[in-house]
């Protein structure tokens, strides 16, 4: 009776699960496609060269014992490794890796690793399996029970349920990222965006929008294994799964990995051993079709201390920034802020909190949650005179908020008018020859922004305040009286500031 390929597999394959844990046996041999029987010779396909080595390295003995049993000693075992996964289009690439030795029988005695293929192992490969260590015989029914190096928080997702793409606002400063991540969170494996890379600075909504795709992915598609973990994490895992002799169990977890986030990828900058074995499981979640998400402080072509082997793969798929939040996305985030806590503040708070704080997402948030902790504890509603209290007392550079202040009561009381004239409409002589001072002042001592400015002298727009400083400039060169009212001004601002 002939035989065919998946006949010898199967058949193979109940030899190997005999000798190894369940978890190898998944990890390592169910990804294995049989392809074609070619007289003695049976043909696997393997799903990248890293399993390829790994196979190699550690079952090479399990995989001699199946082919002799089914095909005697001459049956050999040729390998077809997926270097290209294709798509729709074009179908995957494979490159064929034939072997030169027949299979052992079992009583023989054991040979060394690898020589069941010609294919030699790279150097990187080596590696790693001798940090690796172990025997493969000893092979653990739940490595992430009893191994060592291993800890147990492994089998969690690590992802925190509060972030989602409904509270993650979108605006012009995150559009593109946010497109890109649900579409990953729709898709997962699936598009061109894999990798997908998220960089920014810091506050600006990395670890949210990661971890709001990890969550939409796990609640549509509760098969896959999703799991996020921050760089040094994924060291330090390292180092202990290296310290403990545990190296194989630490990939063959990370191998079960459906959809991996890595966060602050920036952090492996220099560590050689750690990007070996990130670039190993890359490669093989990469080609298996798995989703790999990550983020960064800056853009890939920024990033030092980073073999270029890995930076190349990073530009694999999608790289996209998130900038700092407009006006318009500011005050988005502070309404949504307070309607999830349940809480009613003025528009006027709204605007000027969203003005007032124009550096990060996170320091927003932070100047939210005091406002909120002030009127629980105080039990009087939010208003402008709380938000302002707020700001100094969180406000890095609370000097540019006081300084505003300052210049416009400084200005009003030099012309003899009111704060509240330089904020009006009106358009007397006077009024707006004040207001055009003090706006040039505000744009000189102060970090507000044109359209900040404009805001605090009445809503007015940015074009205005440009103006304004114009205008002041033309005539400080024209008007020696001018310029003598604009020194003596300077010199009180200057002596405000130092006497703080």
């Amino acid at each position: 009776m002939l035989k065919d390929c998946r006949t010898v597999w199967a058949n193979c394959l109940r030899i190997i699960r005999s000798s190894i844990g369940e978890q190898s046996f998944r990890t390592w041999f169910e990804p294995i496609v049989p392809i074609e029987l070619q007289g003695n010779v049976l043909i696997i396909q393997v799903p990248s060269q890293f399993f390829y080595e790994w196979l190699e390295e550690h079952y090479v003995e399990e995989l001699k014992r199946g082919i002799y049993q089914e095909l005697g000693p001459e049956g050999r075992l040729e390998y077809s490794i997926v270097v290209d996964q294709g798509n729709s289009q074009n179908k995957p690439r494979t490159v064929n890796i034939p072997t030169a030795r027949k299979a052992a029988a079992p009583t023989q005695a054991a040979s060394p690793a690898g020589s069941l293929a010609v294919g030699a192992m790279t150097a990187s490969a080596r590696n790693v399996a001798a940090a690796a260590a172990a025997p493969a015989q000893q092979q653990l029914r739940n490595p992430f029970e009893a191994a060592k190096g291993i800890d147990r928080n492994y089998l969690h997702s690590q992802l925190n349920n509060t972030y989602s793409f409904e509270n993650y606002i979108e605006g012009d400063c995150n559009r593109l990222a946010r497109s890109a991540g649900l579409a990953v969170a729709n898709k997962p494996g699936t598009t061109s965006f894999n990798p997908l890379m998220i960089y920014g600075g810091v506050g600006l909504g990395k670890t949210h929008l990661v971890q709001a795709i990890g969550n939409h992915i796990k609640a549509s598609n509760s098969d896959k294994f999703v799991l996020y973990v921050s760089a040094e994490k994924f060291t330090n895992q390292f180092i202990e799964s290296l310290r403990s002799n545990a190296v194989q169990d630490f990939a063959n977890f990370y191998l079960l990995v459906d959809i991996l986030i890595l966060d602050d990828v920036q952090f492996l900058s220099g560590k050689d051993k750690t990007q070996e074995m990130f670039f190993h499981i890359f490669n093989h979640l990469h080609q298996a079709g798995r989703q790999i998400v990550m983020t960064s402080d800056r853009p890939p072509r920024d990033l030092v201390g980073l073999e270029d082997r890995l930076l190349s793969r990073f530009k694999w798929g999608l790289t996209a920034d998130l900038q700092s939040p407009d006006f318009e996305t500011r005050m988005a985030i502070i309404q949504n802020k307070m309607e999830q806590d349940g809480i009613d503040i003025p528009p006027q708070v709204v605007e000027y909190l969203a003005y007032s704080v124009d550096t990060n997402v996170r320091e927003l948030e932070g100047v939210l949650i005091s406002l909120i902790a002030q009127s629980s504890l105080n039990r009087r509603e939010i208003d402008l005179e709380m938000a302002k209290q707020a700001l100094r007392h969180i406000i890095e550079d609370v000097e540019a908020e006081v300084n505003l202040d300052f210049i416009q009561k400084t200005v009003a009381e030099f012309f003899s008018i009111s704060v509240d004239l330089l904020k009006d409409k009106t358009r007397k002589k006077e009024v707006v020859t004040a207001r055009q001072v003090a706006m040039y002042f505000a744009k000189e001592h102060t970090n507000h922004s044109l359209k900040s400015i404009g805001y605090h002298f009445g809503g007015r727009d940015h074009s205005t305040v440009i103006h304004s400083v114009q205008t002041v400039s033309d005539l400080i060169d024209s008007d020696k009286q001018f310029r003598g009212q604009i020194q003596d001004l300077r010199k009180k601002f200057t002596n405000g500031k130092t006497g703080k």
